[in-house]
């Protein structure tokens, strides 16, 4: 694998060329080595919180206490190694320890030093799956955005028009209420527009809670009526998402290319600068 050329300007370029040969490793995921670390790192998350959920069965926990607390201790331990290295070989480690998946990876260390003096904080360490998400990085779908965004940039693309979706699905809701208030009463169950409006949502989300049910012939229709409504409902978001994802993915060429300065990834292989900071981007390594 080829290594970067030294870019400090304090005169510790061997210094730097370590640090830029496992950011290249650590925050990219094109060469053979980066993908090495990345699927090494996934398999070690999955370990772990596979730990977690066999500990919180009562018989394993008790008969195999120790040896699931010593594993615990060992993922956590080289989570921290791994996060300190990270903040070691990134130019601005506070831009990082900041960013998504820096916080990320921090709260996926803590919960176990806080269970010291927290016991309840233990199972939060299940939260190490959100890592899951560097997997987009190892298997490069295609289509691959900035920082694992793509579906966040869709979803961005299309919320006026879910919230417009929404909206309507309110009014609908408010509507039904009413009128399901107007057409059983209170001595069916219905004692008020709100509850009205608690089992309009109910029935068009499809979930059917059975708790307040209709019990006029009038009241059952409407209720049919909008059980089928509420199949198209929950398809029309759907659609929306999909048609923003499709657009949005379609809009790049994948690579894990990361900017050491700001921690934007995604970058074209032939870019100079970063397109969010403005800063030089390293050369491209990249490793069929």
């Amino acid at each position: 694998m080829s290594t970067l050329k030294p870019t400090t300007s304090n005169g510790t370029a061997q210094n730097r060329d370590w640090r830029d040969r496992l950011y290249t490793i650590i925050f990219e995921a094109d060469t053979d080595a980066g993908r090495r670390f990345d699927k090494m790192l996934l398999v070690l998350i999955v370990l772990s919180v596979a730990t977690v959920i066999i500990d919180s069965v009562g018989a394993i926990r008790s008969n195999d206490y120790f040896v699931l607390n010593a594993l615990e201790w060992l993922f956590t331990v080289l989570f921290t190694i791994e996060y300190v290295v990270r903040l070691l070989c990134v130019k601005h480690p506070l831009r990082y320890a900041l960013s998504w998946f820096g916080i990320v990876d921090l709260i996926s260390i803590l919960p176990t030093y806080l269970a010291i003096i927290f016991p309840e904080f233990y199972y939060l360490i299940d939260v190490r799956l959100l890592r899951m998400l560097r997997v987009f990085r190892i298997l490069k779908l295609p289509r691959y955005f900035d920082e694992s965004q793509i579906l966040w940039q869709a979803l961005r693309n299309s919320r006026v028009k879910i919230m417009v979706f929404l909206g309507v699905v309110l009014i609908m809701s408010v509507i039904l209420g009413t009128i399901m208030y107007v057409v059983e009463g209170p001595e069916n169950g219905f004692t008020s527009i709100p509850v009205g409006m608690y089992w309009s949502i109910v029935t068009l989300t499809t979930t059917g809670y059975g708790d307040i049910h209709p019990k006029t012939p009038l009241g059952q229709l409407i209720t049919s009526c909008a059980m089928l409504l509420g199949y198209g409902i929950i398809a029309l978001p759907t659609g929306i998402v999909g048609v923003e994802l499709a657009m949005t993915m379609m809009k790049r060429v994948p690579t894990t290319r990361t900017c050491s300065s700001c921690i934007t990834e995604g970058h074209e292989s032939d870019s100079t600068f970063c397109k969010h900071c403005g800063e030089k981007l390293d050369p491209y390594q990249f490793e069929k």
